[in-house]
This record gives structure tokens, sequence and C-alpha cells, in this order.
């Protein structure tokens, strides 16, 4: 995997041949790779609930770790990284995979996978990390090292590590389990670079980027950007300040993220994402959603609770479908309409269908929107780099970002006239 103009890690090679049958079967957006639901309905079986929007579970809970300084150490309630070390500390993983800030001088780049084989080593990667990464050189020490190992990663990694096991029966014997984190899409490095550009702060200089700084006092819905400088000073700004500052607009979106239909983690051992509902995304402290799916760690969850280390409550699959109610209708409903207007080069085998002909006009407009500010984002920003001349980007996401926004508003005959254009073209 290598980076490409536009920040975003490609596969590299010779991609004249035809792709062998091992590999189809492994690539997640594969056509020729079994779904979420395949193999969720073989890695758990006697799954209690089955629900077409969040997949097979034994239990579902909203809440936080009370013990220890996992809920103010993590950009939520501290769930993942309480449930990796208790992995680790119950003999049940002798490493966690998961995602860790590096220093960009060293390493030219800001995240990478590492294996962690102690729960300080653990804690070094909370937070949320919004860049892109690979899980190739873990993989490798998986193979070469023998015990049992937990994998963290977002939908598309957690089915490509089950993809992978099913090829490699070392792996299927060394990844014991794996623990998804919601996701919304993926953003390009570009992101970080965005985030110096408005904030005056030389890239050159930048050492870390925090893209949710916690603030017990705000609401936890209320982002704040973050960049640590060579020198030790900090500069931050709230997300609704900056030109690109709406996350689901799609700005520096992964295209591949625009055929994607899991939200959860589907094929995860364990799924965690963040309560966005009231009076949950209200307080500062940070709220999980949890989706337990392995046995064991329905076990190990529910013992915690009992003994007051864990405070959660259960809930249903229509409460953790409406914390993720964006997300949810932008890879059902918007992927069924964006397959219809904007079908893929490779013949996806998606669980949607192209659709979206009876959508409103101001849904479609707003997917179609979606498209056009992910795109051009790549492209303006490219322009904007490679000239120096950073206002060209800025300006013009902030003017995307206020059409875009505009679309929920509109009315009269600005929104009959758009109405029909959307109609027309559909």
């Amino acid at each position: 995997m290598k980076w490409d103009k536009h920040g975003q890690l490609k596969p590299s090679g010779d991609f004249t041949a035809k792709p062998t049958p091992a590999f189809t079967a492994m690539c997640p957006f594969s056509p020729g790779a079994r779904n979420e639901d395949e193999i969720a309905a073989a890695r758990f079986p006697s799954a209690a609930v089955r629900d077409e929007r969040i997949g097979r579970y034994e239990e579902a809970y909203v809440g936080h770790v009370s013990e220890g300084a996992y809920r103010s150490e993590g950009s939520s309630g501290g769930m993942a990284n309480w449930v990796a070390a208790s992995l680790l500390e119950s003999g049940l993983v002798d490493g966690v995979a998961h995602v860790i800030p590096v220093d960009p001088a060293q390493e030219g780049r800001f995240f990478r996978y590492r294996l962690s084989r102690s729960v300080p080593e653990l804690r070094e990667g909370a937070h949320s990390r919004y860049y892109p990464v690979e899980i190739s050189s873990v993989l490798d020490a998986i193979r070469t090292t023998p015990g049992r190992y937990a994998v963290v990663g977002v939908p598309c990694f957690i089915k490509a590590i089950h993809l992978l096991r099913a090829q490699e029966p070392i792996l299927a014997e060394r990844i014991a389990f794996t623990l998804g984190l919601f996701c919304g899409h993926m953003k390009s490095a570009r992101l970080v670079e965005s985030f110096a550009w408005q904030l005056d702060a030389p890239m050159p200089e930048v050492r870390a980027v925090e893209y949710r700084r916690k603030d017990p006092s705000r609401p936890a819905n209320w982002y704040t950007a973050q960049l640590t400088l060579a020198d030790g000073s900090m500069r931050w700004q709230d997300w609704w300040h900056l030109a690109d500052g709406d996350w689901g607009a799609g700005f520096f979106r992964n295209s591949a993220c625009d055929y994607c239909d899991d939200v959860v983690a589907e094929t995860a051992d364990v799924a965690f994402g963040d309560a966005w509902v009231e009076p949950y995304s209200s307080d500062g402290r940070g709220t999980n959603v949890v989706i337990v799916r392995h046995p064991a760690l329905h076990a190990m969850i529910q013992s915690a609770r009992e003994e007051g280390r864990l405070a959660l409550d259960t809930v249903d699959a229509d409460f953790i479908a409406g914390t993720q109610a964006a997300g949810l209708r932008h890879r059902r409903e918007g992927l069924a309409y964006r397959l219809r207007i904007a079908p893929p080069r490779l013949p996806l085998r998606k669980r949607v269908s192209p659709g979206g002909h009876d959508l409103p006009w101001r849904r479609k407009l707003v997917y179609r929107g979606r498209r056009w500010i992910g795109s051009g984002s790549h492209h303006i920003f490219a322009a904007a780099r490679s000239t120096g001349w950073h206002r060209l980007y800025t300006v013009w996401a902030g003017l995307a970002l206020r059409a875009y926004q505009a679309v929920t508003y509109l009315r009269g005959p600005l929104g009959a006239v758009l109405g029909r254009l959307s109609k027309d073209s559909s």
C-alpha cells in the first residue's frame, strides 16, 4: 500500500494480470468475497438477535467504563480500550493490533498499526484516528510469532481479517478476537493538512493531531481539532468554525466508502460506537454504544457489569440504529441511490440493490452533494497544495459547505426548480 497524490493509501503493483482466486476472495470490496451477512452467519451461528440494520448479536448496551481512567482517556466512553485491556489481563490474548500515533518527522505519517502486549502500550492508542492506515506489518508479525491476538479496526478492516483468516489457517488459529469500531467513512491524510492551513500551523512543524479533543464541560458531539507543534505549542479550533468542518458532508472521503454498507462492524466479535442521541450526546465525558456478538466477550462484560466496573444499560436494536441513523441512511438508502446514478466500474455484490427513484428531491440533492464534495475536495486541495495558494481550497470548501447545508432549508421557487432538476436528472 502506497500513498497517492490525494493522501490515500492505495495498492501498488502490476494490475494488468487477472486477479488470483485467493485475492478475489480476500479483498473486502471484491464481488467474489463473502459479504457481511455470510461471514457473520458462520462466525455467530447461535446469535440471540438478528437485525438487518446492525447484524447478529447477543446483547447491546449503552454506557461507559466506571473503573480507572478509560473513560477520560478515550474519545468516547472508554469501552474499546477496556475490552482490549481485559483480554490482555485475562490472558485470552497475547497482543492487540491497534492504531497508535507516531512522529511524522520520523515515519512520514501520523498513525500506524502496532501490536501492543501490555495495558500501558494499549493506552497509547486511545482516541479516534481519522487517518489512512494499513495492517500488513502487524499481520506479518502475527504470522511469525506464535500466540493469540485481537485486532481492532473499522468495518472493512475487520471484514478483510475474516476473509484472510479463511485463506490462511495460521491467522485463523492466532487471531482469536476482532474488535470493531463504528465508521461513517474514512478521511484522507489531507484532512490534517487542512487543519494546519486553517490554524496557521506550518505543516512541517506539526507533530501530532487530535481529531476530537475531549472537554467534559462541553457536549460530546462538539468536535475540536488540535495540533501539537515541534516546539510543544498547541493550536485548536472547533470543527464548526472550519471551512470543511461538517463530517457528514464528506470532505476528503475515500471513494471506496461510498460503496460500503456496514456501519457497525457487523462481522466483529464486539463493536463500539458513540451514543449520538440525547441525553448522551450532551455528556462531554463520552458514552459508548456496544454490540456484543462473541459469547466469551458477552460473559466478560456481563461479569464486569455485575461488579460495578462498567456502567452499562441494555438496549435494543432500535436504540443502536437510532444512534447511527444518519450513517445507516447514507449506507443503505443513499447507497441504493449511488449504485443507480454512479455504478462503480467493478460490479460490486452489495446487500443493497440499485434504487432511490422515489426519494424526495432534497435527499437526492444531499447524496449528490456529498459525492461532489468528496471528489471535489481531493482535486481542489491537490491544486491548492501544488500552487501554494491555500485559499483556493479553503474558500471553495467554505462555499461548498454552505451550499450543502442550505439544501436542508431550501423553500419556495428555488426549491421547486432544484426539485424539478433533481427529478429530471434522476
